[in-house]
């Protein structure tokens, strides 16, 4: 087993490659839209008639970014929950970064309740900017508090109701995303009526997030990282183990 790199080291390589990738995002999108001639404005960017086949590519480029954070997650985590820490902070920082980029680069979006396509799978998911951004800030906080935990060897006790109420205050964010996609990619932009959702699901995950990082440990806990000699918290054993003093004790020892 690969022994862990300290925590400051592997966010910093990770932040760094979570800036790096929602920059990149944000001039491949700026190429894109120049290359297929769409103006950036505060309707969502999304045409099927104007992307035609490029839509199929698009797609398949979102699911090679989920790849790539995945990735990134499971290098520089050493357990389930460390990887998918990692995976968070990236994740969150690509969604940061890239509005941050692109507005640097074009000037959009004019303003955090700019409307845009956020997702294409299974079908386009829509929302205000700050939204995203929002979340995204969540994910990095929670993602670095957690891996910060496990890997000063703290165990994390998660459990299934808290599990539960995470998935489904991300199941709610999602679905606040959905319930106008229709009309505002038909081009009614009015307010967002996704917003009560939004911040129910939010609320949810904050809750079960906090309550992980706050709560006991035990047997269900996922374990930070091995102690040392990957005793696990057991006695030490064998020629590594301190030497006894007694003589009964010192044969014992020595026959180990």
């Amino acid at each position: 087993m690969r022994r862990p790199t300290a925590f400051a080291t592997t966010a910093l390589a990770v932040v760094a490659f979570g800036i790096a990738m929602g920059y990149l995002e944000a001039t491949v999108v700026v190429y894109l839209q120049g290359a297929l001639e769409i103006v950036p404005s505060a309707t969502p960017a999304y045409d099927p008639t104007t992307f035609g086949t490029f839509e199929a590519i698009e797609i398949a480029r979102e699911l090679a970014t989920l790849v790539m954070i995945a990735a990134v997650g499971w290098i520089a985590g050493q357990g389930r929950l460390e990887r998918l820490a990692w995976a968070a902070v990236v994740f969150g920082l690509w969604d940061i970064v890239y509005y941050f980029g692109l507005w640097l680069a074009i000037g959009w979006p004019p303003a955090f309740d700019t409307w845009d396509v956020l997702f294409l799978m299974p079908m386009p998911w829509v929302g205000p900017v700050w939204a995203p951004i929002v979340v995204g800030a969540a994910l990095v906080a929670f993602g670095l508090a957690t891996a910060r935990h496990l890997r000063a060897g703290r165990a994390i006790r998660v459990g299934a109701g808290r599990a539960i109420a995470a998935l489904a205050g991300g199941g709610l964010v999602i679905a606040s995303f959905l319930v106008d996609a229709n009309r505002v990619l038909g081009g009614d932009i009015s307010a967002w009526t996704g917003w009560p959702i939004f911040w129910a699901g939010m609320t949810l995950a904050t809750i079960a997030a906090l309550s992980t990082l706050t709560g006991g440990s035990g047997a269900g806990a996922f374990p930070g990282k091995r102690l040392q000699h990957g005793s696990e918290g057991r006695p030490p054993v064998g020629p590594s183990a301190d030497p006894p003093t007694q003589p009964k004790e010192v044969a014992t020892w020595l026959t180990r």
